[in-house]
C-alpha cells in the first residue's frame, strides 16, 4: 500500500481509501438526502481535480474491507468537515491485492457465516465517530454479470442476506449513517432489493462512452437517455436516487454536453438528488473491446 497527499486531501492507492477534493454546502446538511434537484454534485477524485469546485458537496471514498489502513478515516472526516461536505463511502467486500483468490462462493459463505463481521465492524466503528454526514454504499453493482466483482451475480436471496447482515453490523456502530443500495441499473436489479428498512437511498452507475454509443445506436446518447432505464427500474421503491458513479468520454462537444446535462434538474427524474463523478481510469476492461475507459477529467476529451 502506498500513501501520498494531493493538496490537502488524503490519498491511499492500491489498498484503501482515496479522499477526493471539492467544495460545497454546510457540513450540517446531507445533499444525498435533502436535495430536491440533480444539482448537488460530488466526486471520487484521487487526483484533486475538483479541489477548487465550489459547487461540489459530496466526497466519495472507495475502500476494501481487507488490507485497509483505517487510521486515515478520521482524516477523511476532518477533510470533509473543513470543507462542508458529506461523505459517500463505498465499501468493497474484498482486498485490492492482486493476490486475491477467494471465489464468489467462498466470499458469500464467509459473509453469511459471520466470518467477515469484524471487517465491517472495524470500518463502521470509525464511521460512528465521524462528525460529517455519512452514507455507506456496500457491495455495489450486484446484478452485474460481467464477472468484475466477486460479490456480483450471486443468487438474489444470498446477496440480500449478506447486505442485510453487513448493514445491521454497521448500524450498531454507526446508527446515524445512511445506507445506499447501489445496483448498476441493469435489468433484473429488482430481484436484489433488500427492503425499505435496509435502504435509505438508491445509487446508480451512469457512464457515457461516445464510441460505444455510435457503434450501438449510430449517434450520441445523452445523460438523460442513459440514466432513464436504471432510474425507471428503481423509482418504484420511492427512495432518493443518486448517480453514485458518473463518467463520460468522447470528443469535446460530447463531454461538454454530458457535463452540463448531468448537473441539470429534470422534471422527469424527480427522485434524483445528486450525481457523483468517478474521476479515475477503469481497472476492468469493458466488454465489446472498449478497453479501459479513462474517466479522468484531464483525459476524457478525445481528439
Amino acid at each position: 500500500m502506498k500513501y501520498a497527499a494531493a493538496f490537502a486531501s488524503a490519498l491511499m492507492v492500491g489498498g484503501s481509501l482515496v479522499l477526493p477534493a471539492s467544495a460545497g454546502s454546510p457540513a450540517e446538511t446531507d445533499p444525498i438526502q435533502t436535495s430536491t434537484a440533480a444539482s448537488a454534485f460530488g466526486s471520487y477524485d484521487p487526483y484533486g481535480d475538483f479541489s477548487n469546485d465550489k459547487s461540489a458537496s459530496i466526497e466519495e471514498l472507495f475502500l476494501p474491507w481487507e488490507d485497509v489502513d483505517l487510521s486515515t478515516l478520521p482524516l477523511a472526516d476532518a477533510y470533509a468537515q473543513q470543507r462542508g461536505r458529506s461523505l459517500l463511502i463505498t465499501i468493497e467486500p474484498w482486498t485490492w491485492s492482486k493476490d486475491w483468490r477467494i471465489t464468489p462462493a467462498e466470499l458469500r459463505d464467509g459473509i453469511l457465516s459471520g466470518r467477515y463481521d469484524a471487517n465491517m465492524q472495524a470500518i463502521c466503528s470509525l464511521v460512528g465517530q465521524m462528525k460529517s454526514p455519512v452514507t455507506i454504499r456496500w457491495a455495489q453493482e450486484m446484478e452485474d454479470k460481467s464477472g468484475r466483482f466477486t460479490w456480483a451475480n450471486w443468487a438474489p436471496k444470498d446477496w440480500i442476506a449478506a447486505y442485510k447482515r453487513e448493514v445491521d453490523v454497521c448500524r450498531k456502530a454507526a446508527p446515524a449513517a445512511k445506507y445506499m443500495w447501489s445496483p448498476k441499473g441493469d435489468e433484473g436489479l429488482e430481484k436484489y432489493y433488500p427492503g425499505d428498512d435496509h435502504v435509505d437511498v438508491i445509487g446508480l452507475s451512469v457512464f457515457g462512452l461516445q464510441k460505444k454509443d455510435n457503434d450501438e445506436v449510430h449517434r450520441d446518447r445523452t445523460f438523460a437517455e442513459t440514466l432513464k432505464p436504471g432510474y425507471d427500474r428503481v423509482t418504484k421503491f420511492n427512495k432518493p436516487i443518486v448517480v453514485a458513479e458518473l463518467g463520460y468520454v468522447g470528443k469535446q462537444e460530447y463531454v461538454s454536453t454530458w457535463e452540463a446535462d448531468s448537473r441539470k434538474s429534470y422534471a422527469e427524474f424527480p427522485a434524483l438528488t445528486s450525481v457523483v463523478y468517478f474521476n479515475q481510469k477503469e481497472v476492468w476492461p469493458w466488454l465489446g473491446g472498449y478497453g479501459l475507459p479513462d474517466w479522468r477529467v484531464t483525459q476524457h476529451v478525445l481528439p
